[in-house]
């Protein structure tokens, strides 16, 4: 392997490394589900670079493409909320929900 390609792979793994932190730590939701995407899209191309073509492909489909998607429609339903969900039965109760379940 050439300097380049030692080159290219650590700055491969350090920004992996960095979108998987900024994923996890930031708060707003939209931006964690656009820096998940961009991460398993480097990670299929890690794969790649790993001589692992099946796997990148699988990781870019399912990865990135179809969990990146409905993470993105989740968010979408989320938006407007105040509560992810009721916390106090009281809540529960004021928004339709069955007090009994």
């Amino acid at each position: 392997m050439t300097w380049s390609g030692w080159i290219f792979d650590i700055l491969l793994v350090g920004t992996l490394i960095w979108l998987a932190v900024r994923a996890l730590a930031d708060v707003r939701l939209f931006k964690s589900v656009v820096l998940f995407i961009a991460f398993g899209l480097l990670v299929a191309l890690a794969w790649t670079r790993l001589a692992a073509p099946d796997i990148a492909l699988a990781e870019a489909a399912i990865g990135a493409g179809i969990t990146g998607a409905l993470l993105l429609d989740a968010a979408g339903h989320m938006r407007g909320r105040a509560e992810p969900y009721p916390t106090s039965p009281d809540a529960k109760r004021s928004a339709g929900g069955d007090a009994d379940a």
